[in-house]
């Protein structure tokens, strides 16, 4: 019985008939925009959890507060040290601190007086993933301010002459 089973389902084919025919309008919308990349959440999860430092830095961004938002026109920016920050999911949610480390390789940050006590009774910082802050206040040096300035959506992009800017 089993052998007539698999004899026919090489026969027929493994995958079920398609209900509808092939429209090549709605295929190629459908179908991947750039052939070099991945559409795989395998090969995504894999190129996330195996990303260099540097890369890193990058995907452990955070939202800007509603009034760093206004002020700068950017939404996030990658975390750094002494940013401050409000945690806003979890436990620790609403409170607020500054970052003291960012620890890159467990993808967590550690805030200030965000601590729980071990069974010895030490106490180690909480680790936070940075998706879970806004970032309340920055620390701009001049790096900082030249992402700011490039990351500025409010800015005219191309080429644009002075009574366009005006106008």
């Amino acid at each position: 019985w089993l052998k007539a089973q698999v004899a026919e389902l090489l026969l027929v084919g493994c995958c079920r008939p398609r209900s509808r025919p092939r429209d090549p309008a709605t295929e190629a919308a459908a179908m991947k925009k750039k052939a070099t990349v991945s559409i795989s959440r395998r090969k995504a999860r894999k190129a996330y959890f195996t990303a260099p430092s540097h890369i890193r830095r990058k995907l452990m961004s955070s939202q800007l507060s509603k009034e760093l938002r206004t002020k700068y026109n950017v939404r996030s920016v990658p975390i750094r040290r002494d940013d401050e920050v409000m945690i806003v999911r979890g436990h620790y949610k609403d409170r607020e601190g500054k970052v003291i480390q960012v620890y890159r390789k467990k993808w967590c940050i550690h805030i200030e007086r965000v601590t729980r006590d071990k069974a010895n009774g030490q106490t180690v910082p909480f680790p936070i993933h940075p998706s879970k802050v806004v970032i309340t206040k920055l620390k701009v040096d001049k790096d900082r301010k030249a992402l700011l300035d490039r990351k500025n959506r409010e800015k005219l992009k191309g080429k644009h002459s002075d009574k366009d800017a005006s106008a």
